[in-house]
């Protein structure tokens, strides 16, 4: 029987780069135009093969992407894989107690429709801003 050790395997950041990409559903083209001038679809793909990223691009791909630089570094697909199989949903664990939390869909859409409102609001401001910049030229 063979034992693998969990803690000792090398996770490629370059790979996890392309998952969360992939997930969010955005191109190595637009990832590149994010980068900047100086990035291109074929320098984004050089980088999702690259084992370990520098700290520096990581970051801003984390920021791009918007997600945590510590989750580029750590994501660890097969054990992400191992956690969801051991997950029980059909609860045959057991355990007796079952809570049903439910959450009442009207206040979610109150919620996005405050969120919604908030963000209207800080356009408008910024469109004023940018009026009253250009008319005071």
């Amino acid at each position: 029987m063979t034992y693998t050790d969990m803690q000792n395997k090398k996770i490629h950041q370059g790979r996890n780069i392309k998952r969360f990409r992939e997930m969010l559903g955005i191109k190595q083209e637009a990832l590149a135009f994010e980068l900047g001038d100086d990035w291109n679809q074929k320098k984004v793909s050089l980088l999702e093969q690259k084992e370990t990223v520098e700290s520096d691009i990581l970051a801003q791909v984390a920021k791009i992407l918007k997600v945590p630089a510590e989750a580029i570094e750590n994501f660890d697909e097969e054990q992400a894989v191992n956690i969801i199989s051991n997950t029980f949903n059909d609860q045959s664990n057991g355990y007796n107690y079952y809570p049903n939390f439910t959450f009442n869909p009207l206040d979610k859409m109150v919620e996005l429709y405050e969120r919604m409102l908030q963000q209207q609001r800080e356009m408008i401001e910024k469109l004023e801003r940018l009026i009253k910049d250009h008319s005071s030229k």
